[in-house]
């Protein structure tokens, strides 16, 4: 049985077009100073360069941590999203603890290692100080077929996760990548939805920012469908996060609404829905305050 016949939902592209077109025509409407402090409280402000040093690190950190003071008017991110060698950098150096430290693993961007190296890897990534562990799904299984090796992957990362948070004394969030620019269809996105949330995501995640097509607002829809239907059939409430080339206030707004139609305000604070970003920040600011601001 397929996983769209067995939680009963299978994409329609007239629904799907449809319900875009309604949130692009209301965009201008809905952009409140108030809708755009929550999605910029939604971010995990993210750097996966691989120029990246303790430096650089550090200084996006800073910004984060001077928010307070220079932009009271503001919240916190969500988080600082880097690579898990600098998990340690940005927990010493974080002002408090509602700025979660959240780092790639499980071989980022493309998932294409042995098994054993990916788990440990995201135990590492928690040992040195991850609150949440964003990880691919593993497209060389799934785009196979084998669904049973792409879900026994994502458990024993669950697994890895779970023990060493135990063992650190907190709970970690992971979050599962889809690739979704990689999936020919909404039915594929769809059925990646189910595997991951199956296999234990917290979150389902569009895009590693690493290939040609990244977040879209189909697959953001197509994702939200899925959720609400997991939702429905399990009782489980997974959050969704928009990642790749999220740079406008507009682009941001989109991923909001779609989240907000499709789910409801249940699933609007940074426990459900996050936006992986590295430029959003600024046109956010710069929305609010209506002019250009250049922070981070």
């Amino acid at each position: 049985m397929e996983l769209t016949e067995k939680y009963a939902y299978l994409p329609s592209d007239e629904a799907i077009n449809s319900g875009i077109q309604a949130i692009a025509s209301n965009l201008d409407n809905l952009m409140t100073d108030e809708v755009l402090k929550q999605c910029f409280a939604a971010m995990d402000l993210t750097t996966l360069k691989t120029q990246d040093t303790e430096k650089s690190v550090l200084k996006l950190v800073n910004k984060a941590n001077a928010l307070k003071t220079e932009f009271p008017q503001f919240p916190l991110p969500a988080s600082i999203c880097v690579y898990p060698n600098f998990a340690a950098t940005v927990r010493a150096a974080r002002e408090s603890e509602d700025l979660h430290v959240t780092t790639v693993a499980g071989c980022f961007p493309s998932s294409q290692s042995f098994i054993e190296v990916k788990v440990d890897e995201c135990r590492r990534a928690v040992a040195s100080g991850a609150d949440e562990v964003d990880i691919v799904l593993p497209l060389n299984s799934f785009l196979a077929g084998d669904y049973d090796a792409a879900s026994a992957e994502i458990r024993a990362m669950r697994e890895a996760v779970d023990a060493e948070g135990k063992v650190q004394g907190r709970k970690v969030v992971l979050k599962v990548i889809l690739e979704t620019g990689l999936l020919s269809t909404p039915e594929l996105i769809a059925e990646a939805s189910f595997l991951a949330m199956e296999a234990g995501a917290d979150f389902i995640k569009t895009s590693t920012g690493k290939v040609e097509i990244n977040a879209t607002p189909v697959a953001a829809y197509v994702m939200c469908e899925s959720i609400k239907a997991f939702y429905a059939k399990t009782g489980r409430k997974v959050g969704f996060k928009a990642a790749g080339g999220i740079s406008s206030a507009k682009d941001a707004l989109c991923y909001y609404l779609i989240v907000s139609t499709v789910l409801g305000k249940d699933w609007l604070g940074k426990d459900l829905f996050r936006l992986g970003v590295s430029r959003l920040g600024n046109s956010l600011m710069s929305a609010v305050e209506q002019k250009t601001v250049n922070y981070f």
